[in-house]
């Protein structure tokens, strides 16, 4: 029996860009990370080296005098991999008398369980970074009770220009196969959708739609407030009732300001294993109902299921900001 279950590594192969297409709309941080691919028979821990700027040569030169030059200095960040997965269970009365192609659903369901489960993982590393700014310069994240403002981004990206953080100017992209494609340089906002209405609220918002062919959007991006574009998503969550007194703030209990950190995200900022790539995932992973064993001795379960590798580190804490606010009530 193959790695895939009930299906061929073959077969698995014809199933995989499937499997990856329902998964895709979920994986928004991937496209804006530094990713490695794991290779095949390699070790658990994944090394991502941050090169380091060169100091400015402000020495004049000397006529026929070779200079002494620099080293090339760099660090290593070391993450690492942790294995994840799960599966459903098929019966053979879903598979012999349901109307709908089930197992394709199950393929699909599970797929998205998957890029879900990772981006999450993805974001619970990102939102733990060090620098941190609250709306309104409000001393804390219990004191937070206003919604984003253009001057709270403007400290965001001042902060990041002072340590010369790159635009980012391209992106993963968004088909099952590992590539890039060249974006618009700027700085990345990712939100919760509870936000988007303050963001387009700010001072010289401009909508995605109206980029025009040159700029393409990322399928869920709202728009443009000076130098960053804003990508939301369901897994950007907020923390509940963790704000100041909700005043006309969304709040979860009706009482304290639900806290939402917008990620800002710099070039090199963090990095990550990708769900794309030759060893990144195994799926689907397929058992079907009627294959006889000692724990199912009449063949009445299989299952539908997927695991994965997953690191993710965040590779310099000045290139990466959360921005803590509130999202103003409908």
């Amino acid at each position: 029996m193959s790695v895939y279950g009930d299906i061929t590594p073959r077969t698995a192969g014809k199933a995989m860009p499937g499997f990856l297409m329902r998964a895709l709309p979920y994986l928004v941080l991937e496209k804006y990370l530094d990713l490695k691919p794991l290779p095949s028979n390699s070790t658990k821990v994944a090394i991502f080296r941050r090169y380091e700027a060169l100091e400015k040569a402000t020495t004049p030169l000397v006529e026929g005098v070779t200079p002494v030059g620099k080293n090339m200095t760099y660090t290593d960040v070391q993450c690492t991999l942790q294995q994840y997965g799960d599966y459903v269970t098929l019966t053979d009365q879903i598979a012999d008398f349901h109307e709908d192609p089930v197992l394709q659903e199950y393929v699909g369901i599970t797929a998205e369980q998957a890029a879900q489960t990772l981006e999450t993982l993805r974001y619970n590393v990102l939102k733990a970074g060090s620098n941190v700014f609250y709306a309104n310069k409000v001393a804390g994240r219990g004191s937070v009770v206003t919604a984003i403002s253009l001057g709270d981004q403007r400290r965001v990206t001042r902060a990041f220009k002072r340590q010369n953080a790159a635009y980012i100017t391209k992106k993963t992209a968004s088909t099952p196969n590992y590539g890039t494609v060249a974006v618009r340089a700027s700085y990345i906002g990712l939100v919760h959708p509870d936000l988007e209405n303050d963001i387009r609220a700010l001072t010289g918002f401009k909508d995605a739609v109206d980029y025009g062919a040159s700029q393409a959007a990322d399928e869920f991006e709202i728009g443009t407030v000076e130098d960053v574009r804003y990508i939301r998503s369901t897994i950007f969550e907020s923390f509940a009732d963790a704000g100041g007194n909700k005043g006309t703030m969304v709040s979860t209990s009706g009482v304290k300001a639900d806290v939402y950190p917008i990620i800002y995200l710099a070039a090199h900022a963090a990095a990550s294993v990708p769900l794309k790539g030759k060893n990144a995932i195994t799926a689907p992973i397929v058992r079907n109902p009627g294959t006889i064993s000692d724990s199912d001795k009449l063949g009445q379960r299989g299952h539908v299921g997927w695991k994965a590798y997953f690191g993710c580190v965040i590779l310099n804490q000045l290139f990466i900001s959360r921005l803590e606010c509130g999202a103003t009530e409908l």
